[in-house]
């Protein structure tokens, strides 16, 4: 019955979490010792595993729930032949039993963990990064995050040094994960030190692409909050890293030609976009190629990064050229892998360079890619280029005009429904704004 009902009401295990955490409160104050329920126990309350009756103070939180229902109902079956019956959600326990049954087989170990586990988890790791740019950053946050606990519970369950090893390199991976989707929440503070975590794993574990990836995401997070100095400092340090591949480089040199650029710094903004350009030496490695997904940067995102940087620099020719570069390599992709975020990025920056050449027709052009991305989805860069655009619009010669004030009321609106302000409020982001 409590599947039944769970089911008929769309109550996910979070959102079944929240009620009774709720209830819970309501019955018995806000007391640390109020039952819980894990999402493990709260599978085998809806899947039929359940031996006896929970505790008292659970069965009064469930009565509570479902007024008119006795425990004993709510764990005994549910109406037969009723029309209404929902439809259960097949591949969310699909997914559950898999994983129930995986640890279950692993629970047999114990000062060892099976490699399956491992495997298992790194694939779990990979399927985040490579489905990061297809979901919105808190869901994306909240996968990571789960995918972090259940690295650690392993950790805890194996003294085998090879073993810790592994699973410090995919906790340090999840970190280093936690840490672009906080940025892209705007947490600014929380994302610094969730890459400098994924930093120490890295460097504890020499695992250098991680700790390369780490620095660079700590530089980008530095010139957006002022701190061009430390940025160009940080990815100058990863760059130092020894063992890694082509693509992680040119993210580095991407990132330094930003900071280069914020300093303004023109002659070394323009050697480090060269640097990122170049074809490399067919390198490899473990971490920005093997998985890749997040931890990859694909052309397009170089040429979007290349363009931004042109902006700061007052080369509208090539910013142009490069956003226009970005979106049209972007649309050779299949549609499932196309960043909803390189687009609206690169459109962004296509829009300010024309903007700055007084083509305010054709700026209105390419936001119309903007407005598109829905509303979960407005990560900070996107939320950081339009705050520009929207900043240019309100010098005097466009006061009384009809399209860039309409263009500026746009952007407000689509920037006060993206997370980093509806999260917010987050000053470093608004500081960058302003």
């Amino acid at each position: 019955m409590l599947a039944w009902l769970c089911a008929r009401e769309g109550l996910s295990y979070r959102k079944f979490d929240e009620k009774f955490t709720e209830y819970g409160v309501r019955l018995f104050g806000n007391n640390p010792r109020n039952p819980t329920c894990g999402e493990t126990q709260f599978r085998r309350w809806t899947g039929g595993k359940l031996q006896t009756l929970p505790g008292p103070e659970t069965c009064q939180i469930l009565e509570a729930i479902w007024p008119g229902y006795t425990a004993a109902q709510l764990f005994g079956p549910p109406p037969k032949g009723d029309p209404q019956a929902p439809v259960y959600d097949l591949e969310e326990r699909v997914r559950m039993t898999a994983e129930e049954a995986l640890e279950g087989a692993d629970q047999t170990a114990s000062a060892s963990i099976s490699d399956n586990t491992i495997d298992e988890l790194r694939d779990q790791v990979r399927a985040v990064a490579q489905g990061y740019h297809l979901v919105p950053p808190a869901q994306a946050y909240e996968a990571a995050d789960r995918l972090r606990v259940a690295i650690e519970r392993q950790r805890d369950r194996t003294q085998v040094p090879v073993q810790q090893q592994e699973l410090m390199i995919l906790n340090g991976q999840t970190a280093a994960l936690l840490s672009v989707a906080a940025f892209d929440l705007g947490y600014f503070q929380p994302a610094r030190s969730l890459a400098r975590t994924a930093a120490m794993f890295g460097e504890t574990t020499r695992f250098t692409p991680l700790q390369a990836f780490a620095d660079g995401t700590l530089a980008y997070i530095a010139y957006h909050t002022g701190s061009a100095t430390e940025a160009v400092a940080k990815a100058t340090r990863a760059l130092s890293c020894g063992g890694l591949g082509d693509v992680a480089i040119r993210r580095l040199q991407a990132i330094k030609a930003r900071a280069h650029a914020h300093l303004g710094d023109v002659v070394s903004a323009r050697r480090a976009i060269q640097l990122s350009s170049d074809a490399g030496q067919d390198r490899y490695d473990d971490l920005h190629d093997e998985i890749g997904g997040e931890f990859a940067f694909s052309p397009e995102r170089l040429a979007m990064s290349t363009s931004t940087t042109a902006l700061l620099m007052g080369d509208t020719e090539r910013a142009e050229a490069d956003a226009q570069r970005a979106l049209e390599l972007l649309a050779r992709r299949p549609q499932e892998n196309q960043s909803a975020h390189v687009r609206a990025g690169a459109a962004a920056d296509l829009a300010y360079a024309r903007l700055l050449a007084d083509d305010v027709d054709g700026a209105a052009e390419a936001l119309a890619l903007v407005w598109a991305v829905p509303a979960d989805q407005r990560k900070t860069g996107i939320v950081v280029r339009t705050a520009r655009i929207a900043r240019h619009l309100t010098r005097p010669v466009y006061h009384g005009a009809p399209l860039p004030t309409t263009l500026r009321e746009q952007i407000e609106d689509f920037n006060r429904v993206s997370p980093p302000h509806r999260l917010g409020p987050h000053v470093g982001l608004l500081a960058i704004e302003g």
